[in-house]
């Protein structure tokens, strides 16, 4: 089921609002999938989707309606419904919340009216605690106000599509590899990069050891001037963001080498991540060529479209993909690539990005752009 345009658009709105308060917490939005439903009293989150009741949302002052979508947002990023375990369900909504409230409050917006920690005052001692440790110390408290205030679900709501299966804690490392992307877009806009609210002790819990290939990947198409920080606020109030948009979008070239140094694996790995940068940041489009001797193509790239079976598997020239660019004018190029083969004698206007698989060229080796590298 295709949510309703109108539905769309109020989404769309936020993240662009928040994008201009928080870079951070805008690129965890922009992971998200915001399912409308019913059956829900304003929002909710199963851990993997948030689901919102698209009439309450559309009567919500925007400001309160960017708290309420942050809010569900951070409890799916941080887990905090895989993480209750068996612990008692009313008292664990109210720890996570005071969590995630205080959250929304640094970021400069409302509380949602209908969390369990509304009403409550603010206590900045336990809102850097873990959720676990919250818990803890709310034991023995009373609040007789909770019945209706349970956004933290155990399953999707009756109205709600149904969802691809995944193992149990897939949920989990896609929203950790959402936080690490969050902190790597955070650090290029000029954020600290780690946690743009403090100390808190939810985030430095799931922080990852480093960011791996994927997100520098994100990194490199998220950092450009025409990315979200650029946007010029007026069109959000007259409710003409989409289409602005259009006029601000980024649009990659993608190469693959496919002489045969480069592996299906590797190929699939790399078109699939760039699939979810499009399906994440509506303003990023791609094209996608194979490459030996000659270029193969153009493919247009799309969010969950198959990958288009691989072309050529001659030697390695780089110069029939750097001849492209007069033609196509990207704004930046990805090429995956052992370096091995012939490089063109000027180096191209636009950013370039190497994306390197095990054993191939040195870093050194690559006469201009940068070099990002597969793990083993």
């Amino acid at each position: 089921m295709t949510p309703p345009p109108d539905f769309q658009r109020l989404i769309s709105g936020s993240r662009l609002r928040i994008r201009n308060k928080s870079a951070f917490f805008a690129t965890l939005l922009l992971h998200a999938e915001f399912v409308p439903s019913q059956e829900v009293a304003a929002a909710g989150t199963d851990g993997e989707r948030v689901y919102v009741n698209p009439e309450v949302a559309a009567n919500l002052p925007p400001d309160v309606l960017d708290g309420l979508l942050l809010h569900e947002v951070l409890h799916a990023a941080l887990s905090h419904v895989q993480r209750r375990g068996p612990r008692e369900k009313k008292r664990w909504n109210r720890a996570a919340d005071l969590i995630v409230n205080g959250m929304v409050t640094a970021a400069g917006l409302p509380v949602p009216p209908q969390s369990s920690g509304a009403q409550a005052p603010q206590d900045e001692h336990l809102e850097k605690l873990s959720v676990e440790e919250v818990y803890t110390a709310l034991e023995g408290e009373e609040h007789p106000g909770d019945e209706d205030s349970d956004d933290l679900l155990d399953s999707p709501p009756g109205d709600a599509p149904p969802k691809n299966p995944k193992p149990g804690q897939q949920a989990a490392k896609q929203w950790q590899q959402a936080l690490a992307q969050a902190r790597s877009v955070d650090a290029m806009s000029g954020g600290k990069g780690d946690d743009p609210l403090g100390m808190h002790r939810e985030l430095m819990r799931l922080a990852p050891a480093r960011l791996d290939w994927r997100a520098h990947l994100w990194r490199f198409l998220a950092r450009t001037p025409v990315d979200f920080g650029g946007f010029d606020r007026r069109f959000v109030g007259r409710g003409l963001y989409l289409e602005a948009l259009d006029d601000e979008s980024l649009t990659a070239l993608v190469a693959v080498d496919t002489s045969g140094s480069v592996d299906d694996e590797a190929v699939r790995a790399l078109v699939s991540e760039v699939q979810g940068v499009l399906g994440a940041y509506p303003h990023v489009r791609a094209t996608l060529y194979y490459a030996d001797t000659e270029a193969y193509g153009p493919f247009d790239l799309r969010p969950g479209n198959p990958v288009p079976p691989p072309q050529g598997g001659g030697g390695t020239d780089f110069r029939p993909i750097f001849r492209l660019l007069d033609t196509h004018e990207p704004d930046v190029l990805i090429y995956l690539t052992d370096g091995y083969g012939d490089f063109p004698d000027t180096p191209p206007r636009m950013p370039t990005l190497w994306v390197v698989p095990p054993g191939g060229l040195e870093d050194e080796g690559f006469p201009f752009g940068e070099v990002l590298r597969l793990e083993e």
